[in-house]
């Protein structure tokens, strides 16, 4: 799987003091960190940067270009500011993200033809959020024929679901999960990814990690391509890298089969409980694991 470190991102308010105040030793310090704990790419995160996007793209990648060499995830809705990206990086990039919309793919597919980069095809729709599995099939099956008129491979794409807060929207965190059930019949050429750190959007910060991980071993049971994930997860990590095949297991076995928790170990509890929370099983309070 391939791992997008999420970590500069200007919605942090350390970062947004880094990018206002050009303060490149803040940001070279996550760039260098996430590469040693096991990201495969970075994810640049500039927010709309209306006024100097261009400027702060193409500062941020130079600075990162001192320290690092991981490719990377150009994350603004600012134009001028990926085409600055694209320019330096070429196709080793990835836009991140391309909402499919008909105004957001005209804009910025001849980019992915032109640059052969890698791209995130967001599954939003003029309509909005889809509602369940079936819509998200449906918009990316449309999207898909777009990409085709533009004669771009399918290997580029990685179609990213839309993940919501359990806390607050559990029936889509449920939908995203039948999605990628169905997504490799569906879509076989295509890859897939997620925001993952929002499926635990408000939860308590003790329950956070524990969420994010167990979310993502389960898109991975049915062929999730990449996460955007939190660099400093080490746990998550380490099950990716498949130093905790005995976690990852149980989460999987947890899918298809009641366990029955007695002799499990408090973590491995947890995270059967998580697997209930996040398949609709069991509604989810911030108190669950107590229950």
């Amino acid at each position: 799987m391939i791992l997008i470190g999420e970590n500069i991102n200007i919605m942090n308010k350390k970062i947004k003091f880094a990018m206002v105040e050009r303060k490149k030793e803040i940001i070279q310090k996550i760039a260098i960190e996430s590469k040693e704990n096991g990201m495969n790419f970075l994810d640049i995160n500039i927010g709309p940067a209306r006024k100097d996007g261009p400027f702060l793209m193409e500062w941020i990648i130079k600075i990162i270009r001192e320290v690092c060499d991981l490719p990377l995830s150009l994350d603004t809705t600012n134009i001028e500011a990926i085409k600055v990206g694209l320019e330096m990086e070429g196709e080793r990039a990835m836009i991140n993200s391309i909402q499919a919309t008909e105004e957001r793919m005209e804009e910025l597919l001849p980019f992915v033809k032109k640059y052969n980069c890698k791209f995130i095809g967001l599954l939003l729709s003029k309509e909005g959020m889809p509602r369940d599995e079936n819509e998200r099939g449906a918009i990316a099956a449309n999207f898909l024929a777009k990409i085709d008129e533009y004669g771009i491979s399918h290997s580029l794409v990685y179609f990213d679901p839309i993940v919501l807060p359990v806390r607050f929207q559990q029936e889509q965190v449920v939908a995203v999960i039948e999605f990628m059930k169905m997504f490799k019949e569906l879509f076989p050429d295509c890859n897939s990814t997620c925001g993952l750190s929002n499926v635990s959007n408000g939860a308590l910060n003790e329950l956070r990690g524990l969420i994010n991980r167990t979310y993502l071993v389960m898109l991975w049971k049915y062929g999730l391509s990449s996460a955007i994930v939190d660099a400093y997860d080490k746990e998550l990590i380490a099950i990716i890298k498949g130093e905790k095949e005995n976690i990852k297991n149980l989460i999987w076995k947890a899918m298809d089969n009641e366990i029955d928790l007695k002799g499990l170990s408090e973590e491995e509890r947890n995270y059967v409980k998580t697997v209930y929370i996040l398949q609709g099983k069991s509604i989810y309070s911030d108190s669950y694991l107590k229950l």
